[in-house]
């Protein structure tokens, strides 16, 4: 055998993690999860909706994808134990000491679940449309993915959450615990920005608008929604906030030990 065999290659990485991730029960369980309420809250968003109602001046997609948050949720979760499920359980050891250099395990880490997120949201995403406009044909929420902004709407919603589930997953990495990594996803992107919207501050309310839920719920709509970014500005947006997510254990993975 030639020492090239045994070799560290980004390939190789890539390809345990994504070993890791698929033979993990809650893997699959959290995917369905999210699968399940995006779709079921589309379903019943659809079924339930009368034309003229509450909801009538709700943009089409973001009324048949209003599951995303929950389904996010899900998937931040699932970031979150990507990360600092390893440390609770002691696998990040062997992780790291078969990759020495430790940073192409997080940079793999990322780059499979990103793919694994995206591609799960924005399939469940597209379904979810189409389902819930076969109960809104009839009604003024009709709508195609032909339509002006609808396709690239129903792609920012599920960009939006796998970002926001990316950054989980970097505080899974930075924190280094499941509790305290849901804590502070929940509390610092999810609460903190709502708390901060409130505030009587110009200066305030303009940054609020490219903070990681708010970005993302930008991202989300055909058309535009009063008082939030343009999507061509909270995408960046919220690749910053991910690249800095990520870029928080990258530093720690250098300067301490496991």
């Amino acid at each position: 055998m030639t020492a090239s065999v045994y070799g560290i290659t980004p390939a190789r990485v890539l390809r345990a993690e994504w070993h890791k991730l698929r033979t993990l029960r809650s893997t699959w369980t959290t995917l369905a999860l999210a699968v399940v309420l995006l779709l079921g809250v589309g379903v019943l968003m659809g079924a339930t909706y009368t034309s003229g109602g509450g909801d009538s001046d709700v943009d089409t997609v973001v009324l048949s994808l209003y599951g995303s948050q929950l389904s996010g949720i899900c998937l931040a979760v699932l970031g979150i134990l990507v990360t600092a499920g390893e440390y609770a359980t002691g696998l990040i050891r062997a992780s790291l000491t078969a990759v020495p250099r430790r940073l192409p395990v997080l940079w793999a880490k990322a780059a499979v679940f990103t793919g694994v997120a995206f591609t799960v949201s924005l399939v469940t995403a597209l379904v979810t449309f189409e389902v819930a406009q076969v109960f809104l044909s009839d009604t003024d929420q009709a709508a195609s993915l032909t339509d002006d902004g609808v396709l690239a709407a129903v792609a920012g919603n599920a960009a939006g959450v796998t970002l926001l589930a990316l950054i989980a997953l970097g505080l899974g990495a930075a924190l280094r615990s499941v509790p305290a990594a849901l804590g502070a996803f929940i509390g610092g992107v999810m609460v903190l920005p709502e708390v901060l919207g409130i505030l009587p501050y110009e200066a305030v309310e303009t940054a609020v608008k490219y903070f990681p839920t708010q970005a993302a719920g930008a991202l989300g709509s055909a058309t535009p929604m009063p008082g939030a970014a343009a999507p061509g500005a909270a995408l960046p947006a919220l690749c910053l906030w991910a690249a800095a997510a990520l870029a928080v254990p990258a530093v720690l993975l250098r300067r301490r030990d496991v």
